[in-house]
């Protein structure tokens, strides 16, 4: 549940944040009990997020339990600049109240946070439908070549979805004085 409501946004704001993001990062609790995050390339299909990696690894083998899992993804952010030297020069001079100092340092962002358990893709269909997708995504001008790179890279790579199950998203904007 979200604290502050008057950030809440929509599950479409949500979905627009992540298809604007470059990348998520994905965390898992290993096998040790300790948190693991990956920063991932993801696209997302529908109610379905993809992303894909090498078939062996510390990932694979935290993924083969089907995990519940927490990717995080964070769109615009910037840090306002509202005040110029002389109105900061001017407002130490008296009492600041805590009101005026939050918007004096503070961040603007919008994210969303998504759950749902990591599936292996097993089916070739659905591996070169997400990896397609993953391509268009980063690498769109290079498409005339992405059959060659299937069949060159298609069996040394894992593909994994996360159906999204939840999916929060947040905005703070900074409003003018």
């Amino acid at each position: 549940m979200m604290r502050r409501k008057d950030r809440e946004k929509s599950r479409e704001f949500g979905l627009a944040v992540i298809d604007s993001t470059a990348y998520g990062v994905l965390t898992v609790v290993g096998t040790d009990q300790e948190p693991y995050a990956i920063p991932l390339s993801i696209v997302r299909d529908g109610d379905n997020l993809y992303f894909h990696s090498a078939r062996a690894g510390q990932k694979v083998d935290l993924f083969a339990p089907e995990p519940l899992v927490c990717i995080a993804f964070v769109g615009r952010v910037e840090v306002p600049d509202r005040y110029n030297q002389a109105q900061l020069d001017d407002l130490s001079a008296g009492p600041l109240s805590g009101s005026m100092l939050s918007r004096i340092f503070t961040t603007e962002f919008e994210s969303a946070i998504v759950r749902g358990h990591v599936v292996r893709v097993v089916n070739v269909e659905e591996q070169i439908h997400a990896l397609r997708l993953i391509c268009e995504k980063y690498t769109p001008t290079k498409m005339s070549l992405f059959d060659a790179a299937i069949q060159s890279g298609l069996p040394h790579t894992a593909i994994y979805r996360v159906p999204i199950e939840t999916i929060t998203a947040k905005q703070k904007l900074v409003h003018a004085d």
